[in-house]
């Protein structure tokens, strides 16, 4: 049984489970926190809240982050990093003020990025050898993020973690409102292939990671299914009608412009690495199982 320091950089609902997860086991658990209102709400939880805010370096200067660091592996924190980059930033000046505080190197960091940095793949296959090919600025700037980490692991030598990931859906994660205000999908017929993973499962890829990871993870649940499938399954969990179908070419013009992105990609994750060198046993291996966990969901989406 591991036990050890634990740092979140970006503590929001992932960061959360995760941190429930290490304190059940008895490990102690930091999170950088950004407002007096974060900070509290953090303590709430357990977990020791260290202000800072990624978007203003000096606070990070000031902000000692040298107990995240250590010569003896075993000592040093094990660092979580679920920040995303700024909005429709081309790179991420968030983790290059993070890892400039950073004084040494953590036991281990692992870090969120997004499936996004393959592109579009025509509803192929894609594994952790594909080439990235990002299309939007949201994914350029995760793949900037993940080159800044990789370039930080191999100046210091420590262990490196990403997790590309598909889409996120849970309790609160779910497009609820969005299905209520009867907003349309693609016709299933032209819907891009997406890849899914329940938060909760997602937490417990992140600890795996920790604990035996090195490299790069595609993180899915396995089931692929189009867009639409995804949208008429919540619809139907939750009883209510499913959303109205519209050409692609219509939907290009009618929604708005951040789904517009996700109908110009389309790809399946091959998840076998995960699930051969992490050892995760997923608890919601297909979306009507998760969706089951959503029952009395009623969050805005």
């Amino acid at each position: 049984m591991f036990n050890y320091p634990v740092f979140i950089a970006g503590c929001g609902d992932i960061g959360r489970r995760v941190a429930a997860l290490h304190r059940a086991r008895g490990d102690s658990v930091s999170a950088l926190a950004r407002t007096p209102a974060g900070a509290s709400s953090l303590a709430a939880r357990g977990i020791t809240p260290l202000a800072g805010n990624l978007d203003n370096a000096d606070t990070l200067t000031r902000l000692s982050l040298r107990r995240l660091s250590a010569c003896d592996a075993q000592a040093g924190a094990r660092v979580y990093y679920f920040a995303p980059p700024p909005e429709g930033a081309a790179h991420d000046p968030r983790i290059e003020h993070f890892m400039q505080a950073v004084q040494g190197a953590p036991a281990k960091l692992v870090y969120i990025s997004t499936s996004g940095v393959y592109g579009d793949h025509r509803g192929g296959w894609v594994t952790e050898h594909t080439p990235p090919n990002p299309q939007t600025a949201r994914a350029r700037a995760r793949l900037a993020a993940e080159n800044v980490l990789l370039d930080w692991s191999r100046r210091s030598q420590a262990p490196l973690v990403i997790l590309r990931v598909g889409g996120i859906y849970g309790p609160g994660r779910l497009p609820i409102a969005r299905i209520r205000r009867a907003e349309p999908v693609v016709r299933r017929e032209q819907a891009p292939y997406t890849n899914r993973i329940h938060a909760d499962d997602l937490a417990r890829v992140c600890i795996a990671a920790m604990e035996h990871g090195n490299g790069i993870y595609n993180v899915c649940d396995g089931e692929h299914s189009t867009m639409t499938d995804y949208f008429n399954a919540v619809a139907d969990a939750h009883g209510l009608p499913r959303p109205p179908q519209i050409s692609l070419v219509e939907a290009q013009m009618k929604l708005s412009p951040g789904m517009v992105p996700y109908l110009n990609e389309s790809r399946r994750m091959d998840n076998r690495r995960m699930r051969e060198e992490l050892g995760v046993t997923l608890l919601y291996p297909t979306l009507e199982q998760g969706l089951k966990s959503c029952a009395a969901d009623t969050a805005p989406g």
